[in-house]
């Protein structure tokens, strides 16, 4: 009576230990910017939800960077630049609109691009 043998051979473990590596290494690279973007919602959500009756938009965007301080957003990620008000049916809206270069592999980056919009409570002064 012959017995068949299953399972995976060396190579093949080899092969399924390189493909789980490689996900792992991006999801390393990867997940730190997406916390940081959670960060920025989070910060955006209470500056928003704290009112901002009669507040300039330099007063919105110092306030609104040193929340961002408090849940780890890096100073260089977003810029002053990147933090606008809109008016959209006589309403203000914060956005919050910039892009992430994370470094992969050798001369591959990824380019993430996060876009964020919260409802403002209150009147924005000039």
């Amino acid at each position: 009576m012959k017995s068949k043998q299953t399972g995976i051979t060396l190579i093949g473990f080899l092969v399924v230990l390189i493909v789980v590596g490689f996900f792992g290494y991006m999801a390393m690279k990867l997940v730190p910017a997406y916390t940081e973007y959670l960060g920025v919602s989070k910060a955006m959500s209470q500056v928003a939800s704290s009112g901002v009756e009669g507040k300039s938009l330099d007063d919105l965007r110092r306030d609104l960077m040193f929340k961002m301080g408090f849940q780890y957003v890096d100073d260089a990620t977003i810029k002053p630049k990147d933090i606008t008000i809109k008016r959209i049916n006589n309403a203000a809206v914060l956005s919050v609109n910039y892009e992430k270069r994370v470094p992969f592999i050798y001369n591959i980056d990824f380019l993430l691009h996060f876009d964020k919009s919260v409802n403002l409570q209150g009147n924005v002064g000039s």
